[in-house]
Formats: structure tokens, sequence, C-alpha cells
């Protein structure tokens, strides 16, 4: 041991050096690796920036979104139908409730209560009653809010000229019609004997061809398909759609529904064509009120109508398919 005011012997020199020289080399390494995460998020930020530029979405929230929503989907479809229409019924509400408040945000005054229970009821007479109730509960669910609408515009408060009050109406029909209605062919598909494995089918298909236009509209895309209405959409993004459309409905069509090649490219390019119209209307939809996003309740996505809207459309001529192939089988 060291006495006081004698010197370290050698060999303590040398531990307390090299203890220096370890301790050092760890502060230079956490260092690098701190620098080489901080170097890696931004890298991973400025990608995903550019990404969301080209694209307005958060791709990582947008996919994650997505996975939750086609994972409830599927189960719901594999274990118990009647969950399914659960599981829409409450898809249908939120749809209706946001594009409600989407009118309202642009002065239209469109029943918020009435048009949820509305679209409740579309889908749950859909399940049980199959295409007559669907038509029937609809246009019930129509007057209802049209009634609704005209008594409000008796209160002082809520009274618009002629033209406003109409207006108001058609929004309230225009939800209705086009959102609930459409969305409800899903559970009417479900709902038919033996053809749950067309809706999970669908679901296949609608997915794989909007990852067909995303990922080859964000590295090929240059030409712009509608820019007046769609300013991110392309030509090339399309033709993406659709050859991940027939690669998907050949697999659905073999190994699900066992349908015929010919019946599958039809399907493939029926819904590839239906998924864009969907998108383009969403898109005239947003124009049309001057919104940027129907709504931000889904992080990633510009509501639930940006997750469902190339379904809607999509679910409407699948069930039409779905009456053909089985007629001409």
């Amino acid at each position: 041991m060291t006495e006081p005011g004698e010197s370290p012997t050698p060999r303590a020199s040398k531990r307390a050096r090299q203890r220096a020289e370890f301790d050092a080399t760890v502060a230079d390494i956490e260092a690098q690796v701190r620098a080489t995460n901080a170097k890696i998020e931004a890298q991973v930020r400025a990608t995903n920036a550019i990404i969301e530029e080209r694209t307005g979405r958060n791709l990582v929230a947008a996919v994650a979104i997505g996975i939750v929503f086609g994972a409830a989907f599927i189960a719901s479809l594999i274990f118990l139908t009647w969950i399914f229409m659960i599981f829409a019924a409450a898809l249908m509400v939120f749809l209706a409730l946001e594009l409600t408040a989407a009118f309202r945000a642009t002065g239209r005054n469109v029943p918020r209560i009435p048009s949820a229970i509305a679209a409740v009821g579309v889908i749950v007479a859909t399940f049980y009653w199959h295409s007559e109730g669907q038509w029937l509960v609809l246009l019930a669910g129509m007057a209802f809010i049209t009634v609704w609408r005209l008594v409000e515009a008796i209160i002082p408060a809520r009274r618009k000229s002629a033209r406003e009050l109409g207006y108001d109406l058609l929004a309230g029909l225009f939800i209705q019609a086009y959102a609930i209605f459409l969305g409800s062919f899903t559970v009417l598909l479900a709902s038919e004997q033996n053809s749950h494995l067309w809706v999970l089918g669908l679901l296949i298909v609608v997915v794989s061809t909007d990852t067909g236009a995303y990922v080859t509209g964000l590295l090929l895309g240059r030409h712009k398909m509608a820019p007046r209405i769609s300013p991110k959409k392309t030509w090339e993004g399309f033709a993406g759609s659709i050859v991940a459309a027939q690669i998907a409905s050949f697999l659905v069509g073999w190994l699900l529904l066992h349908i015929s090649v010919l019946d599958g490219v039809i399907f493939g390019v029926a819904i590839a064509l239906t998924a864009t119209v969907g998108d383009l209307v969403e898109s005239l939809i947003k124009r049309d009120l001057g919104i940027k996003d129907i709504s931000n309740w889904l992080p990633g996505h510009g509501g639930f109508l940006d997750r469902l809207d190339s379904v809607l459309p999509s679910a409407a001529v699948a069930y039409a398919l779905f009456l053909i192939f089985n007629a001409a089988g």
C-alpha cells in the first residue's frame, strides 16, 4: 500500500493507465453508438417525410392501422359471421358520424344521431333479411333522417332558407346512399350461404390493389391520373394496382373461391377498377368540402372513409359477381 506522500508503484500506475484507457474506449464506443443511432433516426425521419410528402400518409401508422383492421375482419369472418356483422355495424356508425361531422364543419346541418341509427338498422336488416331488408331499411332510414331534419327546421335557431335546407337533406341522403348502402354489401355477401370466403377474398384483393398502387406510385409514379381530383394518384400506380389485383385474384380464386381462371381475371380487373373509383370519389368529396382529410380519427389515414373508400364500391361489384358466377356455374 502506498503511504501518504509516497509515489505510486509502477504496477499501480500501469493499472490506473489501463483503467483510464478502458474508460476512454467505452466512452468513445458509447459516443459512436449514440451518433449512429441519431444518424439512423434522422434518416428514418427523412425517409418518412419524403414518403408522407409523396403519398400524403404516415406510412408506419397507416400500415399498423391496416393490419389491425385486416386482422379484425379476418377473425370475425373465420369464427362467427354475426361478429362480422357487429364489427361492420360499428364501422358504419363511425363512418356515418365522421361524414356528418365533415359536412357540418362546412355548414351542412346533417343529423348525427339519426344517421348513426339508420346505419345500424341497414346493417342488421341486411344480415338477417338480406337484400329485401337492405333496401327497405335503407329507404326507411333516409325517410327518418329527412323527417328529423325537417322537424329541426321548425326551430328558429335551426331555420334556413329552402335552398340551404335542401342541401342539408341531400347531404344526409348522400351519406346513407353512398357510404352505408355500399358498405352493407359486405354484410349482404357474408350473409349468403357459403359466401364468407368471398368477403375474405374481396378484402385480400382490395388490400393488394391498394398496396400495388401505393408502392408502384411511390417508386415509379410520374404521370398524374386525375391531378384536379387526386394529385398523388398516377397512371403508374394504377398499372401496379391492376398487376397486384390479378396476382391476388388468381390466388384467391384458386385457393379460396374455387372459380375458373377467367372468372378470377374478371374479378381482379373489376375490383381494381372499383377500388380506384372509390379512392377518386373520396378525393372528390374532400375537394368539394375543401378539406384535406375527412377526419383525424385514424392515425396515418384521412379517417374511416380513407380506410374504406376502396371497399365500398368494390363490395357491391363483388356481390354482383358472386351471383353471376354462381348462376353460371
